[in-house]
């Protein structure tokens, strides 16, 4: 079986995952648009706790949580815990 390499990678997409700075945090750009369409702002949050804390705010204010936004905040969780716990 052959494989068209160029169709493939023309697929793919690279900006999602691509990290951003958005004042003291690192953000993907797909976590952005996720926040940005809940009306997070991310931009007040001076570390990725603080962030975390809106988010939830946010999820437990939701009747019916939006897996979207809970994958976010499973992935910023995971980011702090690994950048901020001492090995």
């Amino acid at each position: 079986m052959e494989y068209d390499i160029d169709k493939i990678v023309s697929d793919m997409d690279f900006h999602s995952n691509s990290f951003k700075n958005v004042g003291n945090l690192m953000l993907t750009n797909r976590e952005i648009s996720v926040l940005d369409r809940y009306k997070i702002d991310y931009s007040k949050c001076g570390n990725l706790k603080q962030l975390l804390f809106e988010i939830e705010s946010v999820i437990s204010d939701m009747e019916i949580v939006d897996e979207e936004l809970e994958l976010v905040s499973d992935s910023i969780s995971e980011r702090d815990y690994y950048q901020n716990t001492n090995k």
